[in-house]
Formats: C-alpha cells, sequence, structure tokens
C-alpha cells in the first residue's frame, strides 16, 4: 500500500483564512480613518495655539493685536501647517482665531487673550 503526501491547503482552509482576513479589515480600516480625523484635528490645534502666541507676541511689538492672517504671519517662526485654513478677527483688545483642516471634521476657535480652545 502506498502512502500518498498531499502537500498544500484544502480549497476551506483558504477561504477560512480569507474571511478572518476580510473581518480584521472591516475592524482595522474605520478605526484608521478615525485615527486620521484625530491627527488632521491636531494640526488645527496645534496652529491654533501657535497663533495665540503669535497674537500675542504681535501685540508686544505694536500695542494690538493682528487682523488678519498677513499681519500674523509677519511674526517669527509663525506659519500654519499644510492644508489648515486659519481665519483671524482682532480688535485693539482681544482676537478670535478659528482653524480647521481640510481633511478634519471639527473647526476650533479661540477667542484670547487667554481663553481655552472649543470646537464648533
Amino acid at each position: 500500500m502506498a502512502v500518498t503526501s498531499s502537500k498544500g491547503f484544502t480549497l476551506i482552509e483558504i477561504l477560512v483564512v480569507i474571511a478572518i482576513i476580510g473581518i480584521l479589515a472591516a475592524i482595522a480600516i474605520p478605526q484608521f480613518s478615525a485615527y486620521r480625523k484625530k491627527a488632521y484635528n491636531a494640526s488645527a490645534i496645534t496652529d491654533i495655539r501657535s497663533g495665540a502666541t503669535a497674537q500675542e507676541a504681535y501685540y508686544v511689538v505694536n500695542g494690538r493685536y493682528a487682523g488678519s492672517l498677513e499681519n500674523l504671519t509677519k511674526a517669527p517662526d509663525f506659519g500654519t501647517s499644510p492644508f489648515v485654513t486659519m481665519i483671524v478677527d482682532a480688535d485693539q483688545g482681544s482676537y478670535t482665531l478659528r482653524a480647521f483642516h481640510s481633511s478634519g471634521n471639527k473647526t476650533y476657535v479661540l477667542v484670547g487673550p487667554g481663553g481655552s480652545i472649543t470646537s464648533e
């Protein structure tokens, strides 16, 4: 009697592995997307914090807050991250900064001086 040795996987084993990979992908892809949104939103928050620092530096030099992003970007070491839009509004004694990332899902606002960052 000859013993035959077969090497390889059966069709059922391959289908089970493909099904498991599909289930893992269905779980992982939405989580990955959520992490990307958080990272995009974090870049907007970072830009708002940098903008607040730049506003205070502008105030020290000029005695008022910058009313536009163009004036604010003249401050040393300030610039927005790629794909982050910042809107600057200011008067003599206060300012409002709004920032959002084009791929994020939140807009963040800081009313200063001394305010905290909130989301709209």
